[in-house]
């Protein structure tokens, strides 16, 4: 089976490489450094499967999955991920990955995963499918948006501006987003929503 890695440290990258390489079955064709590499390897190789990092410069691996599936691209995807967070393993699975995997596991169980994913099958941390599918995601793709651009330390006038709404509606979604969260200010609010893994 040929595969893609995607991982923004080089270290790592290159150890899951080599280790994957001893497997009889397994040829790695492409390795990327951020998320935009790994899309163009994805639409230039002819691979079976991408193993993608979800916290990688340019776009993260849950865009690519979730270009990848909006593009219609018949490469398989899998999470390989730091991160056991409800809001990332929900989108992975509406992004249509067949396996979501975390970095501790041994890369035996990493290609075994894989081969199940060859074979049509799929491949999903055990706790992770129980411990994640609790907590859904109360925001809004637009409040979500709007606490994005928090995050990223822009004023409510220059948030007004980018999204061409006026500040009073930007208060609004503000307030919305610190009741659902339960937040007690804005810090507060993106604390927990990155924590849940629903801002990346």
């Amino acid at each position: 089976m040929k595969i893609i890695i995607a991982e923004d440290q080089g270290m790592l990258r290159g150890a899951i490489s080599r280790l994957l390489s001893l497997e009889s079955d397994i040829e790695i064709v492409g390795e990327a450094g951020n998320g935009e590499q790994a899309l163009e390897l994805i639409r230039k190789q002819e691979a079976d499967i991408v193993i993608l990092d979800i916290e990688m410069p340019i776009l993260s691996g849950l865009e690519v999955a979730e270009k990848m599936k909006d593009d219609g691209i018949e490469c398989r995807v899998v999470i390989v991920t730091t991160f056991a967070r409800a809001g990332y393993y929900q989108r992975a699975v509406r992004a249509g990955v067949r396996g979501y995997l975390l970095k501790d596991a041994p890369v035996a169980d990493l290609a075994e995963a894989l081969r199940r994913i060859y074979a049509g099958g799929r491949a999903f941390s055990p706790h992770l499918t129980f411990s994640m599918m609790g907590e859904i995601n109360p925001l809004t793709e637009r409040e979500s948006e709007v606490l994005t651009h928090l995050k990223q330390g822009y004023s409510v006038a220059e948030i007004s501006k980018l999204l061409f709404l006026s500040p009073a509606t930007i208060r609004n979604y503000i307030s919305e987003i610190l009741q659902k969260l339960e937040a007690r200010n804005r810090i507060d609010a993106v604390a927990i929503a990155e924590s849940k893994g629903w801002l990346i």
